[in-house]
C-alpha cells in the first residue's frame, strides 16, 4: 500500500484499505510503501541486526495505522488496537519475530498511548506480496 496526498493508503490490487462494522475497523495488510513504492525489499535476514528493519516496519505500522484513521468519523478517534498482526518475509534461521514485532507496537504506542498495544502475532512467511520484508494488519476499536 501507498500513501495518498490525503496520508490514506492507496490499494495495490483489488481491496480496499480498511472497512468499518460499527465500532471496529479492520485494516488490510499493509507494506512499506510510500507515494506507491515499495520502499523496503527482500527477505528479513538472520544474520542482519534487527535495527536494520526497524523503519520497514515502522513504515508498514504507519500506513496499517492511517488505513484506519481514514475510517473515522468527525471527532471519533481510536481507543484502542484490538489485535495487531505482522507477517515477515524471513529467511530459514531467523527467529527474531517478536523484536521486529516490538518497533509496530512501540509506534503504536508513540501514536496512541497505551491502548495501542493490543495483542499480537509475528508470523514469519516464505514471501509477501512486492518482494515486501514486512505486512502489517490491525483491528481497532472506535
Amino acid at each position: 500500500m501507498s500513501a495518498s496526498l490525503h496520508g490514506q493508503p492507496v490499494p495495490q490490487g483489488d481491496y480496499i484499505p480498511a472497512k468499518r462494522h460499527g465500532g471496529l475497523i479492520f485494516t488490510s495488510g499493509m507494506t512499506p510503501r510510500r507515494n506507491g513504492k515499495l520502499m523496503f525489499t527482500g527477505p528479513v535476514r538472520a544474520d542482519v541486526s534487527v535495527e536494520d528493519y526497524r523503519d520497514a516496519v515502522v513504515l508498514a505500522c504507519a500506513n496499517a495505522l492511517a488505513a484506519a484513521r481514514g475510517m473515522l468519523g468527525e471527532g471519533e478517534h481510536i481507543a484502542a488496537i484490538l489485535s495487531l498482526t505482522v507477517y515477515f518475509a524471513a529467511e530459514p534461521g531467523f527467529i527474531a519475530h517478536s523484536k521486529l514485532a516490538d518497533f509496530a507496537s512501540q509506534h503504536l504506542r508513540s501514536e496512541l498511548g497505551p491502548e495501542g498495544i493490543g495483542s499480537r502475532a509475528a508470523v514469519g512467511v516464505t514471501t509477501l506480496p512486492g518482494n515486501a520484508p514486512v505486512e502489517i494488519q490491525l483491528i481497532a476499536a472506535i
